[in-house]
């Protein structure tokens, strides 16, 4: 995420979009909860932590560092890491104390860039860190109409290599396999194409660029005609299948300026082996706003939509920090869902006068207990699928 460091805060939201007009508020009922917000309830919750746990042991063991942001931060300082992007979808009010505005975040990530610029500036190149929390959004989108998602990742703070997209790409799809996701996919993108393209070997005039970028991203040849972007419309058809597009993106004549990606791709490709079915879309741009030249998004079978996104950037900030980066964020609450639906973990009721000691060795060995408390319990009713009789359960 490139940073803008004179970037200040957007206030230009206009009140009809932060405040809808709804009923009075003595006529709602007392526990609603606001629109986009929900309760986790059994067993959504325990999928919840069990796909947390999950993910973030998978990064721990390959050497990343957990840290835990606060859920408010300043808003300028999230805003000057964001390059003015996102700015719009977060939750703001002032400070009683410092009289400033808060903000409540609404991608951890910028959290992450401002704790390895600022409090760990001066540890050891590269600094693997890997987070999880809740971020809350201002409102959903129309297909997602959530405003708090769990976010999960993990960063490489010091370089934009290919060996570090390589080691994050491979981690992103190991966590999510150790978390339960199957079939996975992955999506291939350059987020800088049209920018080196276009100052190099494909030139287009400053004031088109974004035009055009737009219209690849809404895969429109007529669009790129119309802008006289000829030579941008071999990128629309270089992709699909990854063996299949990659080669398509190799003969786009681009005076080498597509050597190295090209190069990087298919090296990212062979360390990925057959773990993802890949795919490749050069000239993708929809959530990579702050990636450099690789982004990818990941995907699951009967998920609906990406699970995560990741790449290459650049932290910054106040202070003139500036720093490579490689990393993504994980979104599975769709996972949670899918995950809590499946499971049927065996209950053990433990009437009176049980054996403690045996009542540990079944929870050692993955049991769950429920302990009577008194005579009006009833085991079926509790969610019980075994009872506790002599030393062994017995299905009820």
């Amino acid at each position: 995420m490139t940073a803008a460091t004179d970037t200040q805060p957007d206030n230009s939201l206009p009140d009809a979009e932060l405040v809808r007009e709804g009923p009075p508020a003595d006529l709602l009922p007392a526990d609603l909860l606001p629109e986009g917000l929900a309760d986790r309830l059994p067993p959504q919750a325990a999928s919840a932590v069990q796909i947390t746990r999950a993910i973030t042991d998978t990064m721990v063991a390959h050497g990343y560092a957990m840290v835990q942001p606060p859920l408010v931060e300043f808003e300028r300082s999230l805003a000057s890491r964001m390059a003015g992007t996102g700015t719009r979808r977060m939750v703001r009010y002032t400070d009683p104390v410092s009289l400033r505005t808060l903000a409540l975040r609404s991608d951890m990530t910028v959290q992450v860039g401002r704790i390895a610029s600022t409090g760990l500036r001066g540890a050891a190149r590269p600094l693997r860190l890997c987070y999880a929390g809740q971020v809350l959004a201002i409102r959903g989108d129309g297909l997602e109409p959530e405003r708090e998602r769990l976010q999960i990742g993990a960063e490489i703070v010091g370089t934009d290599t290919v060996a570090a997209a390589c080691e994050c790409v491979s981690l992103a799809i190991g966590a999510l396999r150790a978390a339960g996701a199957e079939d996975i996919s992955v999506d291939f993108t350059l987020p800088d194409l049209v920018e080196t393209l276009s100052a190099g070997s494909l030139p287009l005039p400053p004031e088109r660029v974004a035009a055009v970028r737009r219209e690849l991203d809404a895969k429109d040849a007529g669009g790129l005609k119309t802008l006289d972007a000829h030579d941008y419309l071999p990128l629309l058809y270089a992709t699909g299948a990854f063996d299949t597009a990659i080669e398509k993106l190799a003969a786009i004549d681009a005076g080498g300026a597509l050597a190295t990606r090209i190069a990087g791709l298919r090296r990212i490709a062979d360390h990925v082996g057959g773990r993802a079915a890949l795919t490749l879309d050069p000239s993708e741009r929809h959530g990579f706003e702050y990636q450099s030249w690789f982004g990818f998004t990941i995907y699951a079978d009967g998920l609906r939509g990406a699970l995560g996104r990741g790449g290459t950037y650049r932290i910054g900030g106040e202070g003139g920090h500036d720093e490579a980066a490689t990393g993504f964020s994980l979104y599975p609450d769709p996972l949670i869902q899918l995950c809590a639906r499946a499971r049927n973990a065996d209950r053990l009721f433990l009437p009176e006068g049980y054996d403690p000691d045996i009542a540990d060795r079944l929870r050692a060995i993955g049991w769950q207990t429920v302990a009577q408390l008194s005579d009006a319990d009833d085991p079926a009713a509790l969610g019980c699928t075994h009872v506790l009789r002599g030393r062994e359960p017995v299905r009820l």
